[in-house]
This record gives structure tokens, C-alpha cells and sequence, in this order.
């Protein structure tokens, strides 16, 4: 698995083919473009590989856990091709404010027909 940076300050998780695929896709973006740029410094700079143990469990780095404040309990949040790794405290408080935000009524519209 490879484990990066977001820009929610979370760490992003994906299997290493689909990793390798977005990885792609990045280095292709224009690097004339500063927000390009940008997201391919901080995504794949930070990018590091992680081997599961025999229990399941990966060892990030002290750097990783501490951009996303990682400290003694975290959430593993999947996301369909990639999961989230947060620290638990913060999860707890973003996924609440979240929760109890207004909508601004702008729902992508592949969204407006889904049914949940």
C-alpha cells in the first residue's frame, strides 16, 4: 500500500495498482500550473509504500502521523478505491460539523438522482 498527505490533513491509503495509476495521472498534469504543481509536490513527495504485518497492521512514519495529528487512537475510513487514516479526536469533530452543516443546495449532479 502507499500512504500519502491530504489537504484535509488525513492520510490517504490506496493499494499500490491504484496508487500507480494516480500517479500517472499526476506527473501529466501541466507543471506550468501552480495549483498542478502543488497537489503533485505535496501528494507524491509524501508518498511512502507500507507493508501490511501478519495481524493487518501497516507502521507509518512519525512524519506522516504527525501532519494528520495522528497521536494515539486513529479511524480508518474507507472510501471505495483508497481509505482515509485519521486521528480519531479530529474525525470525531469534522465528521460532526459536517453532519450538521446547511446545504448550499450545489449537489454534483451525478448525485441529484442516487437514491441512499
Amino acid at each position: 500500500m502507499i500512504v500519502t498527505v491530504d489537504k484535509d490533513h488525513c492520510l490517504l491509503l490506496y493499494p499500490l495498482p491504484d496508487w500507480e495509476e494516480l500517479e500517472r495521472k499526476l506527473v501529466r498534469l501541466p507543471s506550468m500550473n501552480k495549483i498542478a504543481r502543488r497537489i503533485v509536490r505535496i501528494m507524491v513527495g509524501y508518498a511512502t509504500e507500507v507493508d501490511m504485518d501478519a495481524n493487518g497492521r501497516i507502521l507509518v512514519s512519525r512524519e506522516l502521523r504527525d501532519f494528520a495529528s495522528i497521536d494515539k487512537q486513529a479511524m480508518l475510513i474507507g472510501q471505495g478505491n483508497k481509505f482515509e487514516l485519521w486521528d480519531e479526536e479530529i474525525w470525531n469533530r469534522k465528521r460532526d460539523e459536517w453532519l450538521n452543516e446547511e446545504d448550499d443546495g450545489d449537489l454534483p449532479r451525478d448525485l441529484e438522482s442516487m437514491s441512499f
